[in-house]
């Protein structure tokens, strides 16, 4: 596990030295427990702290840039497909049932530490809730959780409807039931 002093004068850094989180592990404590919700403008670095609580983006993109603002840059960000279904995600259970899918391909963000996966989305997020249904993955840079990770995620469904003929919805309306799994993942 990767641990280190924020010593940076950094804007993330300072916030997180203003709450008296002096250490990398503080801060993913910190944010492991905040609320899992969507943020009113994922753009703003310091969303997470102004909404108090974020998604599986803005709380990576935000221990991200608090690695690089503090010189660690072999923690890195992360995004990934993984199936998303009723056994490793239950809250979309009714959703998947409603619409008669087995699964969701979803994008998550997560960091990873000298291959280390480490997930901070929710109080008791680990890598296991997703790995073993996990798709593909790029390395991003925090700037990429808004466009361009609803763009991958887009392209990659549009791939995953034209292998599955049998889904009988078309991009857009599988995207709208994918927002409703989310929206099941809030409350």
């Amino acid at each position: 596990m990767v641990d280190f002093k924020i010593t940076a004068d950094g804007v993330v850094s300072k916030q997180f030295l203003d709450l008296n989180i002096a250490a990398f592990s503080e801060a993913s404590f910190f944010v492991q427990k905040l609320p899992y919700k969507r943020n009113q403008n994922k753009n703003d670095r310091l969303c997470v702290f102004k909404d108090n609580g974020g998604t599986c983006s803005t709380k990576h993109a935000l221990l991200k840039r608090l690695a690089n603002e503090n010189g660690v840059k072999e923690l890195k960000l992360f995004l990934g497909i993984f199936k998303m279904n009723a056994l490793n995600t239950p809250k979309i259970s009714w959703v998947l049932g409603k619409y008669h899918l087995y699964e969701m391909p979803e994008a998550h963000n997560y960091l990873k530490y000298n291959n280390e996966i480490l997930d901070f989305t929710r109080k008791n997020s680990k890598p296991e809730d997703f790995i073993s249904e996990f798709i593909e993955e790029v390395e991003i840079e925090p700037e990429q959780i808004s466009d361009f990770k609803v763009k991958y995620h887009q392209i990659f469904i549009e791939r995953y409807l034209s292998e599955n003929p049998q889904i009988p919805f078309d991009m857009w309306r599988f995207w709208d039931i994918r927002e409703e799994c989310i929206e099941a993942l809030q409350k």
